[in-house]
């Protein structure tokens, strides 16, 4: 068990510890110290381990981003790359792992329900084998926990586990109420974090068929959220590390802060609700909410009461999602845009930088048990370089999802100048230029 480094402060001329080797190259620009922005030279070493902070630090190379501000890459809970798929899948982890570098996520936590679904250390090793070599960033790999899934090897090679309590994409049968229990039993066991997709299907009414968002809403509504987390947090064992995926109301948030357990917000569930101009392009489980679910959902964002943000990209071809309502999948593509569109909310002033790299960077990393996320010494030296005055309208066009379209047409982003992936530059200019060297990680602390 590997503990988490603490936090240095970069108020002193220069800190380094004794047991790592000195920086051969310098990265400065302004940073996050203490709450503020302020200039900042971080010391890295060839192997892309942060080795020193401060200011006029020496070494054989060092690069100045002026008044750009340097922050560390985040770290996505919440991705389908949809690799392994079927013939209608439109992106693998080689297609998605640059969205993501694009986007400054550093690393993607990938979710089980592929098809085939990962239930044993086979399907999970076949899923291995797709990342290495192919993946612009690192990948953890989630298993899926069911009735039948053997936990006990997922326990071995699994990054995470995921728990469906109701019908969505590739997820056709969820579990009982009475096997619920036994099922949290299994994954407190196995020593991995959890994850849970809350919604109680006996509280969907999904007679007449939807035709649009507020219907949706209807069909899917967060009183099913609701009593899905509430039925968890009743049967959680004290030693599970439980996390809720996709939280759409701050009632709901307050809940699970209040019980002490993890969980995530989506930018979708944050910026977009149920009255957005974009059909069934955003349908998505759970259901987008009223505007007023949402600014309250936001306000809570912003004053730090969520304590991870996670994208929840799941990609479809735009002939998928372009028909009747009923017929559209749900999910939207997210990585790429995720962050750049909170620093575009930074920089409108109505978001705290300090409160996003938490929720995006820091949070996220020590949940899945990851040195990372933190400007810290012995941490992985995965950073951005972000100019603030740099900022675009998102257009599908601009992007690189191969489902060719975006919820987000026409909203303010802010996208990463460059990317480094352990002090190796992998995204200059908007472009991305490094090489498919990402692997599969696992927790390497508790949390």
């Amino acid at each position: 068990m590997v503990p988490v480094p603490r936090r240095v402060s970069a108020r002193s001329r220069a800190s380094a510890s004794p047991e790592l080797p000195g920086p051969d190259w310098v990265l400065a620009g302004r940073g996050l110290v203490d709450g503020h922005l302020q200039p900042i030279e971080i010391g890295i070493s060839d192997d892309g381990t942060i080795v020193a902070l401060g200011r006029d630090l020496h070494a054989p190379e060092r690069h100045d981003v002026g008044e750009s501000v340097v922050l560390p890459s985040a770290t996505d809970l919440h991705v389908h790359f949809r690799d392994p798929g079927g013939p209608a899948d439109v992106e693998n982890f080689a297609a998605g792992t640059i969205e993501a570098a694009l986007g400054g996520v550093g690393l993607v936590a990938d979710m089980p329900n592929t098809r085939p679904a990962v239930t044993d250390a086979s399907r999970l090793e076949e899923k291995r084998a797709r990342v290495t070599g192919r993946t612009a960033v690192d990948v953890l790999l989630y298993g899926a926990l069911t009735a039948t899934s053997r936990v006990d090897q997922l326990a071995m090679a699994a990054g995470a586990l995921k728990l469906y309590l109701s019908p969505t994409t590739g997820v056709e049968r969820p579990p009982t109420r009475a096997e619920i229990p036994g099922l949290l039993q299994r994954a407190a066991a196995s020593g991995l974090p959890l994850t849970v997709h809350a919604e109680d299907p006996a509280q969907f009414v999904l007679e007449p068929p939807p035709t649009s968002l507020s219907d949706w809403d209807r069909a899917r509504p967060w009183t099913a959220e609701a009593a899905a987390v509430e039925e968890v947090i009743a049967a959680a064992p004290r030693e599970l590390r439980l996390h809720f995926a996709h939280v759409t109301s701050a009632r709901i948030a307050e809940r699970i802060a209040k019980a002490g357990h993890s969980f995530e917000a989506s930018p979708h569930h944050l910026l977009l609700s149920r009255a957005s101009k974009v059909g069934p392009r955003a349908k998505v489980n759970p259901p987008l909410r009223s505007e007023g679910e949402r600014a309250h959902l936001w306000e809570l964002f912003a004053l730090g009461g969520i304590p991870c943000l996670a994208s929840d990209h799941a990609p479809h071809a735009a002939s998928a999602k372009d028909v009747a309502f009923p017929l559209a999948p749900s999910g939207m593509p997210n990585v790429e845009t995720m962050l750049p569109l909170l620093l575009a909310k930074v920089r409108a002033g109505e978001l705290d930088l300090a409160r996003l790299t938490a929720a995006a960077m820091d949070r996220p990393s020590r949940w899945i048990g990851q040195p990372r996320g933190r400007i810290a010494l012995g941490h992985r030296a995965d950073l951005l370089v972000v100019d603030f005055r740099s900022r675009r309208k998102i257009t599908a066009g601009d992007l690189h999802a191969p489902c060719g379209w975006t919820a987000f047409e026409g909203y303010e982003g802010i996208f990463p100048r460059e990317h480094y992936r352990a002090g190796e530059r992998i995204v200059l200019a908007g472009e991305y230029i490094g090489t498919p060297t990402g692997v599969v990680r696992r927790p390497e602390f508790a949390a």
